[in-house]
């Protein structure tokens, strides 16, 4: 098989013959992420197919071994190229991908979106999002308002999004979501984060009426790609798999009570996220108590995007010092945000 013939094969389907099928099957699935797809027959497997993306690899036991090279794209953008060579002595390439995540420049300013409920546009999955960034900072950060009013089974599918950054978290409501290598699905409560990391399978099954997410992501405009192939939940359960240099962090290993007190009145809960994340995104929760009115906090981050949102009943006023000059309060009721330069 020449070079050409090689690359054609990365897209559809190969026939691989081999003495040790157990053998050639382990290294497509442990070192190149293929997945089983069909064992045959069951009692005394003399043929297995297993997939990656577009390419279906045959595998038959066989009374000699016959050889294929195939070339493959790197799961991981920017890695080095590797050569990998199948017991049969089949040889894999595996080239860095051509899979880039553009990001673009960031354009920041001070924006300000006022609470409530309207404005709502039709999403995916019969979702509602609402824009709590107009403008986007030049499309560098994407964050919405999500909600679902009559809960019930989510027309979603298995899926994944090609990110550099993405945090979920339920202001209102639960919703049921399971996710790739995370075992059985689980509920988010109000109150709950989580940090999607970069291609990690999952699917939204069903939410409670009036389920209110926000959602905040990088860049803001990115691809989400269906998977027809991976059932979910899956075989595998691996909680500390690292997707894209990120790490999913359920919810239950976030402690609830692991609260500072910032003043009287006010507390401080973080998420945890960052050291999952690898210091790219993190989330902290402000929990204002009716002793605090009338108490300030001071917010001073050098982070490349900083946004407050209010997910309480009550209001609060927000003193913004303007990079331009000046200072600007900025009063925040449920489900408004200010995003910070």
């Amino acid at each position: 098989m020449d070079a050409d013939e090689a690359a054609r094969a990365a897209s559809g389907s190969v026939v691989l013959r081999c003495r040790d099928l157990d053998a050639n099957v382990d290294v497509l699935v442990e070192r190149l992420g293929f997945r089983r797809y069909l064992v045959s027959p069951a009692d005394d497997p003399r043929r297995v197919i297993v997939e990656r993306g577009r390419l279906t690899v045959d595998v038959r036991r066989s009374d000699r071994d016959v050889p294929v090279e195939l070339v493959l794209g790197s799961t991981t953008t920017g890695s080095a190229s590797d050569e990998i060579t199948l017991p049969n002595g089949s040889t894999i390439v595996v080239e860095p991908s051509v899979e880039t995540i553009d990001v673009p420049d960031s354009q920041p300013g001070l924006v300000v979106t006022p609470g409530g409920v309207g404005d709502f546009g039709s999403g995916r999955a019969g979702m509602s999002y609402r824009d709590l960034l107009p403008g986007r900072w030049g499309g560098r950060f994407i964050s919405s308002h999500i909600h679902i009013a009559d809960g019930g089974e989510v027309a979603d599918w298995v899926h994944f999004h090609r990110i550099r950054f993405q945090l979920i978290h339920v202001a209102s409501g639960w919703v049921d979501v399971v996710y790739e290598d995370q075992g059985e699905p689980f509920r988010l409560h109000a109150g709950d984060t989580v940090v999607q990391p970069p291609e990690i399978r999952h699917r939204v099954l069903r939410s409670s009426p009036g389920l209110d997410v926000i959602e905040v992501g990088c860049p803001a405009e990115h691809d989400t790609i269906a998977d027809h192939v991976l059932p979910l939940p899956n075989d595998r359960v691996d909680p500390n798999r690292v997707f894209g240099g990120q790490r999913f962090v359920h919810p239950h290993r976030i402690d609830p009570e692991a609260v500072d007190w910032v003043v009287e009145g006010v507390r401080a809960r973080p998420s945890g996220l960052g050291d999952a994340t690898d210091g790219v995104g993190d989330l902290t929760t402000l929990i204002v108590e009716p002793t605090a009115v009338g108490r300030s906090v001071v917010v001073d981050d050098e982070a490349e995007f900083v946004q407050l949102v209010s997910t309480g009943s009550g209001t609060a006023t927000i003193v913004v010092t303007d990079p331009a000059g000046g200072e600007r309060d900025v009063t925040l009721a449920r489900f408004g945000a200010v995003a910070l330069p």
